[in-house]
C-alpha cells in the first residue's frame, strides 16, 4: 500500500518558515495558504496554489500587479491576475483539447521549500514534481522550482530539471498580469522590428512596426527575441521595464471588450486596468531538456517614474 504524507497545516507552515516582522503564511482567498512579505523595500503576497504572486509593491509606489476582483481562489482553479507559471504548454495543448489551459502547475499546490531574508530583498521558494495527476496530461518525469526575489524590483526563476530516463520538450510562461491606468493609454516599448505570431489572426506572422498599442482583442508571440521591453504608462506616470534570461519570445495579451465579457472570473471592465507583458518559451521555441538536463528562464521587473516627455 502506497504511503501519502499529509501536506502540513498552514500553521505548520508558519512555525517553520515565517520571519518576524518580515514574512508570515497565513489563510490568504479562499483559505488558501499565502507567503506575506513586508520590508522597508516593498510589499508581496505569493500564494501555494499555483505558487503564484497576486501582488506586489515596491517602497513608495502603487501596485504593480493585476488581480481581478472576481478571481476564484479553489483548489483546482486558476487564480485570474497576479503572475501565473504556465507549464508544460502554453494556450490549449496541441494534441489534447480537453487538457487544462496553460499547463496543469497552475491549478496544483506547491510545495514551500523556503523563506530567507538577504539584505533588502526575500526570496521566496516554491517546487513542484511529476505525480499520477500530471502524467495523465504529461508523460514526464520533472521537478520544477519557482524562485522570487521581492525587493525594490522582483525576480522570478523558473527553474526546470528533468527527472525522468527520456529527453522532453515544453513550453514555459511567467504570465504576467500588469495592473496600468489604462489598457488603451500605454505604450509597449522594445519590440519594433520583431515578428509575432497573431494568435487572434490563426497565427500570422506579422512584424512590430514602432511603439505597440492596445485598439483591440491583442494575443501576440513575439518570437526569437530576447530584448528588454518597457510597458509606458500614461495614466499612472510610471514606465515598468521587463528584462529576461533564457526566454526567446516574448507573449503580449490584452482581451479587450469581448474577450473580457467571455471570462467569468473577469468583470467586464477589467480590461482596462490589465496588460500582460510575459517572458516566455512557446511554439517553436520550446525547450527541450536530455535526462538529467536543467533549464532556468528569469525574468526581472523594474519600476520608475516616467517623465511627461517619454510618450
Amino acid at each position: 500500500m502506497a504511503i501519502t504524507h499529509a501536506s502540513p497545516s498552514i500553521e505548520e507552515l508558519n512555525q517553520r518558515f515565517a520571519i518576524a516582522g518580515v514574512a508570515q503564511i497565513a489563510a490568504g482567498n479562499g483559505g488558501l495558504p499565502r507567503v506575506s512579505v513586508s520590508i522597508p523595500t516593498a510589499t508581496a503576497e505569493i500564494y501555494l496554489h499555483g505558487a503564484q504572486l497576486t501582488s506586489w509593491c515596491p517602497a513608495g509606489g502603487e501596485e504593480v500587479i493585476f488581480l481581478s476582483k472576481q478571481s476564484q481562489f479553489e483548489p483546482g482553479r486558476a487564480i485570474r491576475g497576479g503572475i501565473p507559471v504556465c507549464f508544460p504548454w502554453f494556450r490549449n495543448k496541441a494534441d489534447d483539447p480537453k487538457a487544462p489551459s496553460h499547463g496543469f502547475v497552475r491549478t496544483k499546490a506547491w510545495q514551500l521549500d523556503s523563506v530567507a531574508l538577504s539584505g533588502d530583498a526575500v526570496t521566496v521558494s516554491l517546487s513542484t514534481a511529476s505525480d499520477e495527476g500530471t502524467r495523465a496530461w504529461w508523460p514526464h518525469d520533472f521537478l520544477l522550482v519557482h524562485r522570487l526575489t521581492v525587493g525594490a524590483e522582483l525576480v522570478q526563476e523558473l527553474v526546470m530539471r528533468n527527472t525522468g530516463s527520456a529527453p522532453l520538450r515544453f513550453e514555459e510562461a511567467l504570465h504576467t498580469y500588469y495592473r496600468v491606468g489604462g489598457a488603451d493609454a500605454v505604450l509597449i516599448r522594445g519590440l519594433d522590428g520583431v515578428a509575432y505570431l497573431d494568435n487572434t489572426d490563426n497565427n500570422r506572422e506579422k512584424r512590430q512596426e514602432g511603439d505597440m498599442v492596445f485598439i483591440s482583442p491583442t494575443d501576440r508571440a513575439y518570437v526569437d527575441t530576447t530584448h528588454p521591453v518597457e510597458i509606458l504608462d500614461r495614466n499612472l506616470r510610471r514606465r515598468i521595464r521587463l528584462e529576461k534570461e533564457n526566454s526567446r519570445t516574448t507573449v503580449v495579451w490584452n482581451p479587450w471588450i469581448e474577450g473580457a465579457h467571455a471570462l467569468p472570473d473577469m468583470a467586464d471592465d477589467e480590461w482596462r486596468a490589465m496588460a500582460c507583458v510575459e517572458g516566455s518559451n512557446i511554439r517553436a521555441f520550446a525547450v527541450e531538456l536530455a535526462p538529467g538536463e536543467q533549464h532556468t528562464m528569469k525574468t526581472r521587473i523594474r519600476v520608475a517614474a516616467a517623465p511627461g516627455d517619454s510618450f
